[in-house]
């Protein structure tokens, strides 16, 4: 029989989970190949039946059972785990192609030691879904995920080091032009509006209108100038 080995940097991330889903089993992958072997980057990815959505985690871009000799011992392995929201009707089991599509990006990132930042993008050029190579995947006018904090997660201190938790949100290539001319922040603060917690709804169409962006953006320019010329 097989000791099963101490993974206390899944046990935080479990942790922080908790408090966000009491008594709430989750609906959890395992990838094959795991992390650590060739063409392995996640250990696997857990699913929470929240409402009105299905909330994924990541497991294994952070150190789940003991740090590397070369990492930054402020970090926890790369320093961060994906979160994803879709929308839940009232099915039962949570969609796959978000486990498939969470494992490419952390392949991407593994592969080619892209360091992800709350701000960053990735630009599939093809829908985020991976329709129509995925069973389920549904049709999207969504092309990119766009990375923010994740509003209920946030970062977590872990016994290897911090770990923020990037949600990746669905994002048209027109609003990524919107972000590209005004800010990620502003064009995400939009989307909110109508949809708090951001949720990736791959039926949406875009609706971040570029007037909006560009009347905040002369706004916000019109009271740096105010501040400017009332300086001493």
């Amino acid at each position: 029989m097989t000791d099963t080995p101490a993974a206390p940097g899944w046990d935080a991330i479990d942790a922080a989970l908790a408090p966000l889903y009491p008594n709430i089993e989750p609906r959890h992958v395992g990838y094959y190949p795991p992390m650590g072997f060739a063409g392995g980057a996640l250990q696997g990815c857990s699913a929470y039946r929240a409402e009105g959505q299905w909330h994924y985690v990541t497991y294994g871009l952070s150190a789940l059972y003991g740090p590397e000799e070369d990492d930054d011992p402020e970090w926890s392995g790369w320093g961060f785990e994906f979160t994803l929201r879709v929308p839940r009707g009232d099915e039962d089991q949570p969609p796959q192609w978000p486990y498939q599509m969470l494992q490419e990006m952390a392949k991407h990132v593994s592969s080619n030691q892209v360091l992800l930042e709350a701000g960053h993008r990735i630009d599939f050029r093809q829908p985020v879904t991976g329709h129509p190579h995925l069973p389920d995947a549904p049709p999207t006018g969504l092309t990119v995920f766009a990375f923010m904090e994740d509003p209920q997660l946030g970062t977590i201190n872990t016994p290897h080091g911090k770990v923020i938790f990037l949600q990746a949100v669905g994002i048209t290539a027109e609003e990524k032009a919107r972000m590209l001319e005004s800010s990620m922040e502003q064009v995400l603060e939009l989307l909110a509006q109508g949809n708090p917690q951001l949720v990736t709804d791959p039926a949406r169409a875009a609706w971040v209108p570029l007037e909006r962006c560009q009347r905040r953006t002369v706004a916000l320019m019109g009271i740096l100038e105010s501040a400017l010329s009332a300086a001493p």
